[in-house]
């Protein structure tokens, strides 16, 4: 099996059971010994000794299999492991800084929002988590781990529910920062984890921080996902927690994805605090205690977001899709002498500064909570932080796939085309500086609004984004730049 073909970005995925078709496993529980046992080679390198390592896993049906593969591979290595059983991604990285667990590295077992049949992994170290470099590292040394049925896919690794003392973390931020024992007492706020791993935010979080949660939805870990996609960004997720939010009257909602590196919030009127609208309210909570600072975000934000930081005295750079690309600009500003406390993206994907530039939702949603309750004491609403945030009148996705073998080098070819060809229309302007894809800004006459035209990160495709802040300017814009398409013939749109 080629092991380097899982390799998705920094992150490891694959098909991990049948049930789909047309979807064959290249996951299997022999994959991940090998790719474990090579981790923990990999790590004991560096370090000079043999290491220990945390191991977790998100409700998925593969979840329990995978791990104990890992474990066993990590143990065939003469490293040793501990099972956390269902944790989230950001506990995992968390339990590196434990100093009573005394753990070197962590893997999760995940592939975030993806269907119930897929599965993958993620690699942590103290100094953050793994970059493709290792990851491509990773993989290259696990293909010469030959498996053998001598060494059998068990494990005897101790067990620790770390989640419990990670959520004990979370309560003691809040409590510090606000003074309070209680600073959700009084307050209705309700969950929807998508049956994933963020049940615990309901019972181990905020109940205990006086909230009544009543109300939520979809705690229990279930790994077929019944209920709806774990995912901020599906509609149909956002539409069931947002009738519930009305429903049961509740101050807030908050939904996670399946291993709790993204969240979103709902306001009491059921309206979504995602996307750009997410991105602004955690700018203005952190433009408040730094002003000045640069907020990373990824390539598609809103116009609107962009003269919301400005407006608020923040500094937006806007940068490439992918929750690494964010993450490290923002961590390279800071080196390079520019104060910035944060890098996400439009996903929901948030780390700051203050917590490791770990992308950690529940750490996204406690820093936010923590405003909530601040603002409530003085009898403020956190939702009038965003009042005069401008959404546009119109937004749309286009994926255009391309139709070659090289189709990297094709994207390329006609993302360049399209930017020679935006300076002879009239009424179309460059936008510059920009990291990815060609960028271009249409004028009142010609759509009022923008394109993104980039290269997928993984797939043959070119994404396309249009916004508009008129209605009907979005099919003006899409119209003029699929003209301008109809040259390139292995494009399918």
């Amino acid at each position: 099996m080629d092991l380097l073909k899982l390799q998705n970005g920094s992150d490891i995925r694959g098909i991990a059971l049948e049930g789909v078709d047309g979807e064959s496993v290249n996951l299997t529980a022999v994959g991940v010994w090998q790719i474990a046992a090579s981790f923990s080679e990999i790590l004991s390198k560096r370090l000079g000794k043999k290491v220990r390592i945390s191991l977790g896993r998100d409700s998925r049906l593969s979840g329990k299999e995978l791990l104990e593969a890992a474990a066993a591979g990590i143990e065939h290595s003469g490293c040793s492991a501990v099972d956390f059983g269902i944790a989230t991604t950001p506990a995992m990285f968390m339990s590196i800084m434990d100093e009573d667990l005394d753990v070197d590295g962590a893997i999760m077992v995940t592939a975030s929002h993806l269907p119930f049949n897929r599965n993958g992994m993620k690699f942590f170290m103290k100094e953050g988590g793994a970059d493709k470099k290792l990851i491509r590292e990773i993989l290259e040394n696990a293909e010469k781990n030959e498996y053998s049925d001598e060494f059998k896919l068990y494990s005897q690794c101790g067990k620790d529910n770390f989640l419990v003392k990670y959520a004990e973390g979370l309560r003691n931020y809040i409590i510090e920062k606000t003074g309070m024992e209680k600073p959700l007492a009084g307050t209705r706020i309700i969950v929807d984890a998508g049956n994933g791993a963020g049940g615990f935010f309901a019972g181990e979080f905020l109940e205990k921080l006086g909230a009544d949660t009543d109300g939520s939805l979809y705690l229990d870990p279930d790994g077929m996902f019944p209920n709806h996609v774990p995912n901020p960004e599906d509609k149909t997720a956002l539409e069931i927690i947002k009738k519930q939010v009305v429903d049961v009257k509740a101050d807030l909602g908050i939904i996670f994805d399946t291993d709790v590196d993204r969240s979103a919030i709902i306001d009491s009127e059921g309206n979504a605090v995602n996307r750009n609208r997410l991105i602004a309210l955690i700018s203005a909570i952190l433009l408040k205690e730094h002003p000045g600072s640069y907020i990373v975000t990824d390539s598609v934000t809103s116009k609107g977001l962009k003269k919301f930081i400005e407006d608020k005295g923040g500094v937006h750079h806007r940068f490439k899709r992918g929750y690494k690309n964010v993450i490290n600009e923002s961590i390279r500003l800071n080196e390079e002498g520019h104060e910035s406390h944060i890098g996400i993206e439009t996903s929901g994907h948030g780390a700051l500064k203050e917590n490791y530039f770990l992308d950690d939702g529940a750490f996204l949603a406690v820093k936010i909570l923590t405003e909530f309750a601040n603002m409530k004491k003085k009898g403020s609403d956190i939702f009038d932080l965003i009042r005069d945030y401008e959404d546009p009148a119109e937004e749309k996705e286009i994926r255009i796939k391309i139709g070659r073998e090289d189709f990297l080098e094709y994207g390329k070819d006609v993302i360049q085309g399209i930017e020679e060809k935006a300076s002879e229309i009239e009424g179309w302007s460059v936008e510059k500086p920009n990291y990815e894809g060609v960028r271009i800004n249409c004028d009142e006459n010609k759509g009022n609004g923008w394109f993104l035209l980039r290269m997928s990160l993984h797939d043959p495709v070119l994404p396309l984004n249009i916004e508009s802040d008129s209605v009907g300017g979005c099919e003006i814009i899409e119209k003029k730049l699929l003209e301008l398409l109809k040259e390139y013939e292995d494009l399918k749109y």
